[in-house]
């Protein structure tokens, strides 16, 4: 029997106060029965101390002597990746965990549970996090006791005692230390940074408006001075110290924070429910850059991608498959069918290309449905003729829709008639679904660019939280501006799995690298249509002249149904990607052609499509304020408040 309600999704004063009363029942019948742990009492204190009122609810169930805990985490600083990872941004995640009542952290080993109020079966994400946090329970519990608990609070007391001790306090403070719980961190103005910003950027800006010198100790020891205004500073003693600059300074911190709020164990002197919130606003951040099955970090070459994945090892690719985690292959289908139409159509270009070998990458590793102890697509035995054999079968989106929205038809009949022709053929879809680790969405009419002139425009974000965070730091700090990136079709599968990569002298790079190593960008649509026909064994880069003179020929066409329709029609396709870029010092400007050496400082935005030539007007310059208006209007942003960023 519970002595308490679900009420923390109340607003008003009195419904708290009447919650409260609730939760904490035991004036009723039940208070002469219930004996409550003093510690449990303490640490909930603690969450409300340092998050709020509201981070915290319970619920007890006193003949069994069992209580829920409810914390509350605030993802609201997911902004875009919301959506991506599929979560409400809105609302908290919930971490419910079940203690002993009167024993608390001297008790059995608690349940642990992870979900959002609206979604509380099918939460991707909370099942991620489940996983990872019954693992750091389970550790932790080992080595818990009140006792332990009461211990590490009194020692943190006494360092407010009377006597001096609050000054050493303070003078342990360093610049990586945790931000106050405040969600509004105060406004800072500068010569440079204007409007709010976020808790590393606060501190990383508090750093560079210092007038003075400052050392500060690495991830590894080592010890940095940054000086602001590139003044001289003075070594001393018998410890060297490395001068950095600027760009250096946001890269350390960045790599610091990483290596504190990943998987750290947070300190206990707040007690137990504060330290595993803070170890999950920890991992929150960094679930992508961890596989869902083993918890080991992936590997990449240009570092983590958005959304969350497995990794190539076996075991977890046969976990994977076997825990039905595929399944929201249903759901892309019927929600996502032009994303998936591209998906497919990316995979089949990397596919017939001459260069497969290299940019066919990453290969499938797909669990064989007639033997689950066994891969049918093993990266380590690659077999591109089995592979294209089950491509050709896989059923087209606009079938797969039309089965899906029919009375008569589900997915299992989508499934059913697949594996009759291949029973590849459906796990090959389920692998070119949920490998792709970027956030691409079809754009509505509403709010598509008119000036690309066509119809398959997608939003499309790759960056993780924590490149993004870099990336805003960074905005803040230069300003921002757009340009393209064009690169061939057949580039894509790998891209939206990888990232883009300085591929500058490796074996990706297909058309030189005359202005140095970097990803090459353009703030002219032209040249950046020439490097997207690139490819299939062309050297031949066309001049802006004979582009413009082609492709506005062709945009004088009347478009015809096919152009106008929902899927793409063509397997001859190009594209070309609307990137947001940094506009620092390390941007090389090469007349019309940029280069970008830091991949952190280019985040890709939107991406177009084109078959059977077709293509925008090739006199497109981002720099023109007009098609900067436009690019704001889509994106949702009034133009001044990012120009004031210094775009």
């Amino acid at each position: 029997m519970s002595t308490s309600g679900d009420c923390w999704g109340e607003e008003d004063s009195d419904g708290d106060s009447d919650c409260e009363e609730f939760m904490y029942g035991i004036q009723g019948h039940f208070a002469s029965d219930l004996y409550r742990h003093p510690q449990l009492d303490a640490d909930i204190g603690a969450v409300r101390d340092i998050y709020t009122d509201r981070a915290v609810s319970v619920r007890e169930y006193g003949p069994i002597d069992d209580v829920d805990v409810d914390l509350q985490i605030n993802i609201g600083f997911l902004d875009e990746v919301a959506s991506a990872w599929k979560v409400v941004r809105t609302e908290p995640i919930i971490l419910r965990l079940r203690f002993s009542l009167s024993q608390y952290l001297d008790g059995p080993e608690p349940t642990v549970d992870v979900f959002q109020p609206s979604s509380k079966d099918g939460f991707g994400l909370g099942v991620q996090l489940k996983k990872i946090l019954r693992t750091f329970v389970s550790q932790q519990w080992k080595l818990l006791s009140n006792d332990l608990i009461r211990a590490q609070q009194k020692k943190r007391h006494s360092w407010f005692k009377a006597g001096g001790t609050i000054k050493k306090f303070r003078a342990g403070l360093s610049i990586f230390s945790p931000v106050a719980k405040s969600p509004c961190v105060p406004l800072i103005q500068g010569p440079v940074v204007k409007g709010p910003l976020r808790a590393p950027e606060l501190r990383v800006t508090r750093l560079i408006s210092r007038s003075g010198p400052c050392t500060m100790k690495g991830p590894g020891g080592e010890h940095f001075t940054y000086a602001p205004n590139a003044q001289s500073v003075p070594v001393g003693g018998a410890r060297p110290t490395v001068q950095i600059t600027t760009k250096q300074l946001i890269e350390l911190f960045f790599s610091s924070q990483a290596l504190i709020h990943c998987k750290s164990v947070p300190t206990l002197e707040y007690g137990f429910l504060v330290q595993i919130m803070k170890y999950s606003e920890q991992r929150i951040p960094t679930l992508n850059e961890y596989c869902v099955v083993c918890d080991e970090q992936h590997v990449f070459q240009n570092g983590s991608m958005l959304k969350p994945a497995v990794c190539t090892r076996e075991l977890c690719v046969f976990s994977f498959y076997t825990l039905g985690v595929m399944s929201g292959a249903v759901e892309e289908v019927a929600t996502g069918a032009e994303v998936v139409d591209l998906l497919v159509a990316m995979c089949r270009t990397a596919l017939d290309s001459a260069r497969k070998s290299i940019i066919f990458d990453p290969y499938p590793s797909v669990v064989d449905p007639t033997d689950p102890k066994s891969l049918a697509f093993n990266p380590k035995k690659r077999s591109y003729e089995r592979l294209q054999k089950a491509l050709d079968s896989v059923m087209s989106i606009r079938e797969m829709t039309q089965i899906v929205v029919s009375l008569q038809g589900s997915y299992l009949e989508i499934k059913r008639q697949m594996d009759k022709i291949d029973p590849l053929a459906h796990p090959l879809l389920q692998w070119i679904i949920s490998s792709n680790r970027s956030h691409i969405v079809k754009l509505p009419p509403s709010r598509q660019l008119m000036f690309m002139h066509t119809p398959h425009q997608f939003l499309l974000l790759s960056s993780p939280p924590a490149k993004e965070a870099r990336f805003r730091t960074a905005r803040k700090l230069y300003g921002s501006t757009f340009a393209f990136h064009g690169s061939h079709i057949e580039n894509w599968h790998s891209i939206l799995r990888n990232g883009l990569v300085n591929a500058s002298y490796t074996k990706l790079q297909l058309h030189g690298a005359a202005y140095g190593k970097g990803i090459y960008l353009s703030p002219i649509s032209s040249i950046s249509f020439g490097y997207s026909g690139m490819g299939k064994g062309q050297h031949h880069m066309p001049s802006k002249e004979e582009l413009v003179q082609r492709y506005n020929r062709m945009n004088t066409m009347a478009q015809t149904g096919s152009v106008q329709s929902r899927f793409l029609q063509s397997r001859n396709l190009n594209c070309i990607a609307l990137c947001e870029v940094i506009t620092s010092k390390d941007l090389q400007k090469h007349g019309n052609i940029w280069v970008c050496p830091v991949s952190d400082h280019v985040c890709t935005r939107f991406f177009f499509v084109y078959e059977d030539g077709q293509v925008g007007d090739a006199n497109i310059n981002t720099q023109d304020t007009q098609i900067q208006r436009e690019i704001m209007s889509v994106i949702g942003t009034h133009p001044s408040s990012r120009l004031s960023d210094g775009i």
